[in-house]
């Protein structure tokens, strides 16, 4: 017997934090948006048998169970995003913000080209205040200004104890840009076809945007609307699903139905440290002669292969069936993809008082990026976890600088298979992937190349398989 309804997780580690129980003969849901320090969930009603209507917002507090209050339109919701304290609304044509309080109050609404997906992007940093939402025309992007995003609240002191008086901290992080009072509704004109992604960075400082032809992604200064990267993906059309800023905005990954997840890298040309993005060996010539923009591009320094599940897979149903790591690969795994910090293994541990952000710089440091939160006392790591629609839980780390050793190297090449309803770590069903051909290897230049291919690969670090709630192992 599979779950149904919806749950909430956090990412790393992976936890159960929420859930809500839902017979599949009760209806079906379209959207579930938890919103930020807050009991509050946004569902809308979707998919062959609605719960909600598809026009209506349902403010739903998982404390106490129950629905607190609706929001209705004249149209279909297409999609959602939240911040602390606020809710943006995206339909056909339209975006609508509300301020969430005590009281729901309409603090916005701004007209946009056709927008089927409901496109959005909002900055969640403290003091942040970006918005990004389609402009009037395809292609181009409105850059709004909202308040600044609340600090969160300051945890609860132990019992029986005197709160003591919290000295000013110094903000880490990247530099949040500020409202631009004689421009509150920026325009970029990012593409020349409408938008397939958008995505911000959690200040605010960038922006990146794909269009429906799904071959290059663009990366913007919001302050100065700039564009500041040019990220080719690849040379044939593609539906791109989402793009995603590491924490630090110092690298950016991108999936979409080809199956595969790219990774590039921010750094400006001549100040990366480590791996860089791949670039024709005619680049060099561009200064010189004017060359199609495909001799030009920035290529992905890293990237994984998602396993293809059969279309009849789903989320549910894998709590009744084993994945076959043999299976041929039958159609392109849909996912989305978020980057996550984890302590590195085997690193001594540090005292808390000794561990600091490092300092802010336009470049990168070496791959993999150790960062020491405060308070940690262990430095940490950047890594990637993709979630498919068939159950697939990847947790992905980056190919480590040329010249050392690949975790994935000292690994058993058969992975294992967990029953149903559990999970298999640290192991991967069948990837037929540049990754998969390269134990088939090749002689001479081909098999250079294909040991050029291994090293952009990224690791598989551990591997679940969603069967109950609390079924990811």
């Amino acid at each position: 017997m599979y779950p149904e309804g919806f749950a909430v997780y956090k990412t790393w580690p992976l936890t159960l934090l929420r859930k809500r129980d839902v017979p599949d003969d009760a209806g079906t849901l379209a959207f579930v948006q938890p919103m930020h320090a807050s009991s509050l969930l946004f569902l809308v009603g979707g998919g062959r048998a609605p719960l909600y209507p598809a026009n209506k917002v349902i403010l739903w507090d998982s404390v106490t169970q129950r629905e607190v209050a609706e929001l209705e339109f004249k149209e279909r919701v297409c999609g959602l995003v939240t911040r602390r304290n606020w809710l943006v609304v995206a339909l056909k044509r339209r975006v609508v913000a509300f301020e969430i309080n005590s009281n729901i109050e309409r603090r916005g609404e701004w007209e946009t080209a056709e927008n089927e997906r409901g496109l959005m992007a909002i900055a969640t940093a403290p003091d942040s205040t970006m918005l990004a939402i389609p402009g009037r025309q395809p292609g181009h992007v409105q850059l709004i200004h909202l308040p600044p995003c609340p600090h969160p609240p300051p945890p609860s002191p132990p019992p029986n104890t005197t709160p003591k008086p919290k000295a000013p901290q110094p903000r880490s992080g990247p530099d949040i840009p500020p409202p631009l009072a004689t421009q509150p509704g920026a325009i970029i004109v990012a593409h020349e076809s409408k938008l397939a992604a958008l995505s911000l960075t959690a200040s605010g400082r960038l922006l990146a945007t794909a269009s429906h032809r799904g071959t290059l992604v663009r990366v913007w200064d919001t302050r100065s609307r700039a564009k500041i990267r040019e990220l080719r993906r690849g040379t044939d059309r593609a539906d791109i699903y989402g793009v995603a800023f590491r924490g630090d905005e110092q690298e950016v990954c991108v999936w979409s139905d080809k199956g595969t997840v790219h990774v590039f890298k921010l750094a400006k040309q001549g100040e990366e440290i480590g791996a860089k993005n791949r670039t024709s060996k005619l680049s060099a010539l561009k200064d010189y002669v004017r060359l199609p923009k495909i001799f030009a591009s920035e290529w992905s320094y890293a990237q994984y292969r998602l396993p293809a599940q059969a279309p009849s897979s789903n989320l549910a149903a894998l709590s009744s069936q084993v994945i076959d790591p043999t299976a041929e690969r039958v159609d392109e795994e849909r996912c989305t993809v978020a980057w996550i910090e984890v302590p590195i293994e085997g690193h001594p541990p540090v005292s808390p008082s000794k561990t600091n952000r490092p300092p802010k710089s336009t470049s990168i440091s070496t791959n993999p990026t150790p960062t020491m939160p405060v308070g940690s006392e262990r430095p940490m790591d950047y890594q990637l976890v993709a979630l498919t629609y068939s159950g697939g839980w990847y947790r992905l780390s980056l190919p480590p600088v040329a010249g050392t050793t690949s975790q994935s190297e000292t690994r058993p090449a058969t992975p294992s298979v967990g029953r149903p309803g559990g999970s298999v770590l640290s192991s991967s069903p069948n990837n037929n992937s540049a990754s998969g051909a390269v134990g088939r290897g090749r002689e001479g230049a081909d098999g250079t190349e294909v040991k050029e291919k291994q090293s952009r690969q990224c690791i598989l670090e551990e591997f679940r398989r969603f069967g109950r709630w609390d079924g990811w192992g």
